[in-house]
């Protein structure tokens, strides 16, 4: 049983499963031409998202080539994520706002500046509390120089998972996705200081409750 368990093993069958799954999504994307002019200039970014949102917006990552490294729980569960993750073409650094988070951020942003690389976080994640963002996005963001771009997803059919902490959303097959860009905005001055960061975070969530 261990074996068939393994991630590493199995995780050429949970990239194809999941790619097959997420194929069958007729996606609707709004506001990805600001973003797209801005990838064109050079402009490096951090996407942003809610973690119960995560499964239909990575495919999207996938499907546009969009070059991206993530942070990943160092948890085995966060491994089986990885191996799919991979699979999709992201680079994963492993680490959680519990365990190794602040070494998995500077692998990170190692990763941005080494292979081109944007960013990518569920900043809610590993085990919430529920679109309460932490800082790693604000830390990454200010070490690469990179601008900050909210991601939201709506599904028209779904099963949620109400005891999960996040309520994790599973789209149906064939369900329609509807994906919203924000507009891409910059951290104000110092960001991570004790000062600034409460107010970086506020508007973080307040720009993604907005979207939707």
């Amino acid at each position: 049983m261990g074996v068939l368990l393994d991630p590493v093993r199995i995780g050429g069958l949970l990239g194809w499963l999941y790619k097959t799954w997420c194929a069958t999504l007729r996606y609707r994307v709004e506001g990805f031409d600001e973003v797209r002019g801005r990838l064109d200039v050079g402009q490096r970014i951090v996407y942003v998202l809610w973690h119960d949102e995560l499964f239909a917006i990575s495919y999207f990552g996938y499907a546009a080539k969009l070059h991206l490294v993530t942070v990943v729980s160092q948890s085995k569960d966060g491994e089986f994520l990885a191996q799919i993750l991979r699979r999709l073409g992201l680079a994963t650094a492993r680490g959680s706002s519990r365990r190794g988070g602040l070494a998995a951020l500077r692998a990170a942003r190692r990763i941005m500046q080494e292979e081109g690389r944007h960013a990518v976080l569920t900043i809610d994640g590993p085990k919430g509390p529920r679109h309460k963002a932490k800082e790693g996005a604000v830390y990454l963001a200010a070490k690469a120089g990179a601008v900050i771009v909210p991601i939201r997803c709506t599904l028209s059919a779904k099963h949620v998972f109400a005891r999960a902490w996040d309520r994790f959303q599973l789209p149906m097959p064939f369900a329609r996705a509807r994906l919203v860009f924000g507009p891409a905005y910059e951290l104000g001055p110092d960001p991570l200081s004790a000062e600034n960061l409460p107010g970086e975070l506020a508007r973080m969530e307040q720009t993604l409750e907005s979207l939707v």
